[in-house]
């Protein structure tokens, strides 16, 4: 069975292709699918928006008896009713515990009441953090502008590095299918969005930034005066780049999501710690949409948008006429191939025919016969040069 190494030698070289820029319908469909979830979930579900983008309090309790959230959501409802308490599970022994924005006195009616119900004390035990909108406001808006900031230089330093708008547009469409997917999944699954899940959507968009340049850069290694050969169109050359770039798209991206998986089953799940749940749910669905979108979605949209260029068009007529020409010529060549074979074996047929006549004509000029009666029935005749003596002359004088 063949190594990995094996196997990506193959793609690299060509001997074998997987088509993904010819079958870019299918990956199209597959992204539509996933927005449409995204959108229906943000519509319906919506977003869980964390303390910090709402405004609201925030108690912290530690070292607790229990780590049920029932006490402390009766415990909230039974000093403000209705305040809409959040209890989650913080670490092993500790409990986060958000409502709506309270008074000071509320406060401290309900963290008295929080550490009765887990039997801790108030001065030790408890904290009280409060978040007014304004500030949750200010958040969003500051990371709206970074977003907005971020895709702008994207587009301007990948338009001057490659030297096309297109290239930068085929990006930016991968960068926003991924960040829009990314967010529909947690308002699908209803994890809550802080400032740290903020801080991982850029990074998901840095990283799959990163492997659609490193695409692009053999899209155009192999694109590099492309039009003075009948040999590939625009496409077939970027999907062999996809094949050539497959194997380290794999490998890095299994290399990213290993450490990121451990923080989002272990510290997330096993321990407890929210602001790792949030940081790695993003980078983890991050990092996996931006794999696929760099190779399934900004690639066959790069070479659409070529092919649809007048140089690229005349380039495929060009290069699927010199296939319909081949394939037409073929059977010709293939008949005459049949014929030519057919005239090797008659004239081989002939020379054997005339190297035996040959021989038998070279045997006969040597004398060489078994016949008695052309030996006279004697030794047979002597071949070659005749050296035989002088006789002497023994006539008498």
């Amino acid at each position: 069975m063949p190594s990995f190494a094996n196997f990506g030698n193959q793609l690299y070289t060509g001997e074998r292709s997987f088509e993904i820029v010819r079958k870019q319908k299918v990956w199209y469909i597959v992204s539509a699918l996933l927005l449409i979830v995204s959108t229906v979930a943000l519509f319906t579900r919506g977003l869980t928006l964390g303390l910090e983008f709402t405004g609201g309090t925030e108690f912290r309790v530690v070292s607790v008896q229990t780590t049920d959230d029932i006490p402390g959501v009766d415990a909230v409802n039974s000093v403000v009713p209705g305040a809409n308490a959040n209890v989650t599970k913080v670490g092993t022994n500790s409990m986060r515990v958000q409502t709506d924005e309270l008074t000071d006195d509320q406060a401290d009616a309900v963290g008295a009441a929080l550490a009765k119900a887990y039997g801790v004390s108030q001065s030790d035990n408890v904290t009280v953090s409060s978040v007014g909108p304004s500030w949750g406001e200010t958040v969003s808006k500051k990371a709206l502008q970074g977003l907005l900031v971020f895709l702008l230089l994207v587009a301007l330093v990948i338009s001057a590095y490659f030297r096309t708008w297109k290239m930068a547009a085929a990006a930016i469409i991968a960068l926003l299918h991924d960040l829009f997917i990314t967010v529909g999944i947690y308002a699908l699954v209803g994890f809550e969005v802080t400032p740290a899940t903020v801080i991982g959507f850029l990074t998901i968009l840095g990283y799959s930034l990163y492997d659609t340049v490193v695409v692009f850069d053999k899209v155009r290694e192999n694109t590099d005066h492309l039009t003075t050969q009948t040999k590939r169109t625009y496409s077939e050359a970027a999907n062999l780049a996809l094949n050539q770039t497959l194997v380290r798209s794999i490998n890095t991206s299994v290399v990213a999501l290993l450490p990121i998986a451990s923080i989002l089953f272990i510290g997330a799940f096993v321990l407890g710690a929210g602001t790792l749940k949030d940081l790695s749910l993003a980078l983890f669905v991050g990092v996996a949409i931006g794999t696929y979108s760099s190779i399934f979605i900004a690639t066959p949209v790069l070479a659409d948008l070529r092919e649809r260029e007048p140089e690229m068009a005349a380039l495929r007529k060009r290069v699927l006429g010199r296939r319909s020409d081949a394939a037409a010529a073929a059977p010709g060549r293939a008949a005459r191939g049949a014929s030519t074979s057919g005239s090797a074996g008659t004239s081989t047929a002939v020379l054997d025919r005339d190297r035996t006549q040959a021989d038998d004509a070279a045997e006969v000029a040597g004398g060489v016969s078994d016949d008695p009666a052309t030996s006279g029935g004697a030794r047979p005749r002597q071949t070659g040069p005749r050296n035989q003596p002088k006789r002497k002359n023994n006539r008498r004088k």
